[in-house]
């Protein structure tokens, strides 16, 4: 090929670039998602704002339970399944990539042999390289590596996402732990205050003083409550080992971590929530990945699209050869550029207009989808607010009744004491006692699982300025803690 055909090769080869600007139309990338002007519960904002990621320490002040959530993150298999669609994503987005640049094979090959043309034995060695490269006319390609771009923000997102779930389901069982904790105290204090009517109406009832059926029933208090305080120590149990199984910690030294650990006390300072519900939508990784995924699912529209109209490809080579026989050696060098190849859809029964409607159908799929999880974060948070407002509103009317039936129980056991009050009065204003205790303890608990559902709805820490999620963690190694 002379130097004049090769331009002219060239020349032909680069006309078609003009009809890139001929890439075919996508539907919006984006797409409305109606939140309400206003929240309708309360915001908890009456103490200092804190924020997410920090919550755990600051406000919660327990370092024992950032360090399970950090053990919890690194063995759950939720986290690790995100990481590998994470690391699938971004091969996928480097496979489209490939796609818009020109590719190039190397080959060789040596042989020894006959040569009829030289009449003789020679040794014939070739080395050469192909390079291909197909012209995006009309942006299919440049489509799909869109799809693949959206598809790693999302699964960066996700990620996230599977890591605050993680956090909310430690904490949540944590702060379990501590409730039943608090509970076992209130069964075990009533337990003992039981055995000691019990204790003294049998000796009552030795002396003559107090009826068999008195005496009996008071025992039988007293079994009831071993009997409930030993339910809720099985319930305290039940808890630890689902801590165990979360984190991957040995079981005795996590129960000496717990026995060492302060009370759980609850947050101190409430941490920010966005003041409108549109502008919660931009800290929820689930919204924001479903968001990712109208957009990549747009560009696949586009890409099948692109797949109905002629497809373009320049090919080239460069090559070298080397024939020696006998004391002679010859060599040659060759190059070509093209041929060009003009793929042109003739005839296909209706395939690839199949695969555009469904695309299409994907994408009007996606973008209800998103719509959904919008509406579904807006109630998560709406639902939290409500349950904190609503245990903010009884905590004051359950602790003055707690304190009433704890004097009204005292007051009846010194008259019991004297003599002025039956065994059967004592023992109602011991139940009495008993449940506004028990209420109490399930009210903080409440209140706690309450913070920890709105740490979740609000998007736990996680925002879209955050750096891209590491590369997976292989088993047995901790991610670093961010939540």
């Amino acid at each position: 090929m002379t130097l004049s055909h090769a331009l002219r090769a060239a020349a032909l080869a680069a006309c078609p670039l003009v009809l890139t600007a001929c890439a075919v139309s996508r539907p919006p990338p984006q797409v409305s998602a109606p939140a309400p002007v206003a929240w309708q519960a309360p915001l908890p904002h009456g103490g200092s704002l804190e924020q997410l990621t920090d919550w755990w320490q600051t406000s919660l002040g327990d370092t024992l339970l950032a360090g399970l959530i950090a053990d919890a993150q690194a063995l759950s298999p939720n986290v690790a399944q995100a990481g590998a669609q994470l690391a699938q994503a971004r091969a996928q987005q480097t496979a489209a990539r490939s796609a818009l640049l020109p590719s190039v094979d190397g080959q060789a090959n040596a042989s020894r042999g006959f040569n009829e043309q030289l009449g003789a034995l020679a040794t014939v060695v070739q080395v050469g390289a192909q390079a291909g490269w197909e012209l995006d006319l009309f942006g299919g390609n440049a489509a799909q590596l869109d799809a693949a771009r959206e598809r790693g923000a999302a699964a960066g997102a996700q990620w996230h996402e599977a890591r605050v779930s993680v956090a909310a389901e430690v904490a949540q069982q944590y702060a379990a732990w501590h409730a039943c904790q608090q509970q076992l105290a209130v069964a075990g204090a009533d337990a003992r205050s039981r055995g000691e009517t019990a204790r003294l109406s049998a000796e009552s009832e030795r002396a003559g003083f107090t009826a068999p059926a008195t005496a009996a029933l008071a025992s039988a208090s007293h079994a009831d409550a071993l009997a409930r305080a030993a339910q809720q120590r099985l319930q305290c149990d039940i808890t630890v080992k689902t801590l165990v199984a979360l984190t991957g910690r040995d079981e005795a030294a996590l129960r000496t971590q717990l026995a060492a650990a302060a009370p759980l006390r609850a947050p101190g300072g409430a941490f920010a929530v966005p003041a409108l519900p549109a502008q919660l939508l931009a800290q929820r990784p689930d919204v924001y990945a479903a968001e990712r995924e109208v957009a990549a699912a747009s560009a696949e529209v586009g890409a099948a699209d692109a797949a109905r109209y002629p497809r373009l490809q320049l090919l080239g080579s460069v090559g070298a050869g080397w024939v020696r026989t006998g004391g002679m050696s010859l060599s040659s060098t060759t190059w070509s550029i093209g041929p060009v190849a003009l793929s042109v859809p003739l005839f296909d029964a209706g395939r690839r207009a199949a695969q555009a409607d469904a695309a299409q159908a994907r994408y009007e799929a996606a973008a209800s989808r998103y719509r959904a999880v919008a509406r579904q974060a807006v109630a998560e948070v709406e639902q939290a607010l409500a349950r904190l407002a609503s245990v903010d509103e009884r905590a004051g009317s359950a602790q003055r009744a707690a304190a009433g039936y704890r004097r009204s129980f005292e007051a009846t056991q010194a008259r019991w004491s004297a003599g002025l009050a039956s065994l059967v009065e004592l023992e109602d204003a011991r139940r009495t006692q008993l449940m506004s205790e028990t209420a109490l303890v399930a009210l903080e608990q409440e209140r706690m699982a309450a913070w920890i559902a709105l740490y979740r709805a609000a998007g736990g820490g996680w925002s879209r300025d955050l750096e891209p999620a590491p590369a997976p963690v292989m088993a047995g190694t901790a991610a670093p803690a961010r939540d």
